[in-house]
């Protein structure tokens, strides 16, 4: 396995709106894409892009708000209330071969491969398995090919 580019962070937090103004008003973003629900993750989100560097995209912020019935957001919101990082997205070339290698080092998949917020394969790793950090794998975008 080999660490793959960083796609974006997750960033939970109680209102996607008030999270837009600090991240325009504050951080200076210049481009944030529309919110939009996600509900078969039972999630609203909005992705807020950092410069490119050089040929590649930026890194982009994930903010993730809970719709209604979300335990797991919402779980993590009560502990933090105003919210914070959520987890790290990163890509790989192939998805199910990144689940085979993951499961072969013993580490905990959560879930099956599933349609992610870029529309394309994801999975999530357990934090206590990846440095105490919830880790997302994202198969690499075929536009960025």
């Amino acid at each position: 396995m080999k660490l793959g580019r960083l796609n974006h962070i997750g960033v939970a937090t109680p209102s996607i709106e008030a999270s837009i103004v600090f991240w325009r008003d504050v951080m200076g973003a210049t481009h944030i894409h529309a919110p939009f629900d996600l509900p078969d993750q039972g999630v609203k989100v909005c992705f807020v892009d950092t410069p490119a560097e050089g040929p590649h995209n930026g890194t982009q912020i994930e903010l993730i708000e809970p719709l209604p019935g979300n335990e797991s957001i919402a779980g993590f919101l009560a502990k933090n209330p105003q919210g914070g990082q959520h987890h790290m997205c990163f890509e790989v070339p192939d998805i199910h071969a990144a689940k085979a290698e993951f499961e072969a080092m013993g580490k905990r998949v959560l879930g099956a491969p599933r349609i992610g917020a870029h529309g394309t394969l994801i999975f999530f790793v357990h934090p206590k398995d990846m440095g105490g950090v919830l880790t997302e794998i994202m198969e690499t975008p075929k536009e960025a090919h």
